[in-house]
């Protein structure tokens, strides 16, 4: 009998998941080491914004840390609050989108790099610096996305701010490409001219222009540094190419029940699929609120025992059906796992069937999951 306090031991989170993640932070350390080779003696950094593009931002940077990393990237404050925990201050943590109006003093406190994006933040950044010795920043130049950056007249004027007597210590100057995944895009050499005639007038500023899909531009688009992030996490940064990075993450499924059905009977929500015969179906225990995007409905498939099987009907919030009629029914049974992302079916392919980009299938992966890392390394 089970008292009031539930059960005298716990089962394993991993026993009782519906699905699983794994992460192969060698992986993601091997694909930050070819970049790197890549582009050296241009220095390689790491993107995590996004929990490290949802696969785990403290365990991503601490296996690059360890491999020899220095410089990371996030997008907000409280991102760089919750990994400046977990990295030691050896290892400088830049906030892409700078200090949002007041919150100036936290990035001191948290030893934090501010990314300057427009006059405000510059003005609130010389503000602060008047209370401290030369803090650190960067500053971020557009030269075609009309995104966040300095116009090349925002720039001309602030010419003198860059000069090595600055009150600010500024740790680099930055753009970013809006068409890198197309090589042969105009707008790619537009951008480079535009940035390396703001690099002569900065003083001398370290220079970093290539993001993953820039790196594969040509050398001269690496300048000092290079700033990659969907690549470590193996989205190819070539559409077109054959992918050099390996893949990083394999999500797996629960089966929760294997149902017979007939021709005629319809399949999930609205009735989309219709059996043309009688069949064999899998529900699994991943739905959209896990990250399995709904896009992939009726587009998707899984693995099991090395052959492919296809999504039925529409993926719902928790589910989803696959047609497993031809599956050796020792492997398709309630309890075993069915693979979703893997060697075989990576974030890009999923992509591909979900009419969207690796990038939102990676970030779109829910907490839900069970996480398991691979190639944990030592504290840092």
């Amino acid at each position: 009998m089970i008292g009031e306090r539930g059960p005298s031991t716990a089962s394993d989170p991993a026993d009782r998941a519906g699905a699983t993640l794994e992460v192969d932070l060698e992986g993601v350390v091997a694909n930050w080491r070819l970049l790197a080779a890549r582009v050296a003696p241009a220095d390689c950094a790491a993107v995590v914004k996004a929990d490290a593009y949802g696969l785990g931002a403290q365990q991503v940077s601490a296996a690059l840390a360890a491999a020899g990393c220095k410089l990371f990237f996030v997008a907000t404050l409280d991102e760089g609050i919750a990994l400046r925990k977990r990295l030691l201050t050896t290892c400088e943590i830049v906030v892409l989108n700078g200090p949002v109006p007041g919150s100036a003093q936290e990035f001191v406190f948290h030893q934090l790099v501010p990314v300057l994006n427009e006059p405000g933040q510059i003005a609130d950044w010389a503000e602060i610096r008047r209370r401290h010795d030369r803090l650190p920043a960067m500053l971020h130049v557009d030269t075609g996305m009309a995104r966040l950056g300095l116009t090349a007249r925002e720039f001309a004027r602030l010419t003198d701010e860059l000069l090595p007597e600055s009150a600010t210590r500024w740790r680099g100057l930055i753009s970013h490409l809006a068409c890198a995944d197309q090589p042969r895009h105009p707008l790619n050499d537009l951008q480079l001219a535009r940035f390396a005639s703001m690099r002569r007038h900065s003083g001398g500023l370290p220079a970093s222009l290539a993001a993953s899909s820039g790196i594969f531009l040509g050398r001269e688009f690496h300048f000092d540094f290079v700033r990659p992030g969907a690549a470590l996490y193996g989205i190819n940064p070539q559409p077109r190419n054959p992918n050099p990075l390996c893949q990083v993450v394999r999500l797996k499924g629960r089966i929760l029940q294997i149902r017979e059905v007939e021709r005629g009977e319809s399949v999930g929500y609205g009735a989309t699929h219709v059996m043309e015969h009688s069949g064999r179906l899998a529900t699994v225990a991943v739905g959209y609120a896990d990250g399995w995007l709904r896009s992939l409905s009726h587009r998707g498939s899984g693995r099991l025992g090395g052959n492919r099987f296809p999504i039925l009907g529409r993926v719902s919030m928790d589910l989803v059906v696959f047609d497993v009629s031809a599956a050796d029914p020792s492997l398709a049974r309630p309890g075993a796992f069915i693979e979703l992302l893997g060697d075989h079916y990576g974030v890009d392919a999923a992509a591909a069937d979900a009419c969207t980009i690796g990038y939102e299938i990676l970030t779109a992966l829910g907490r839900r999951c069970h996480r398991v890392y691979r190639g944990v390394p030592n504290q840092c």
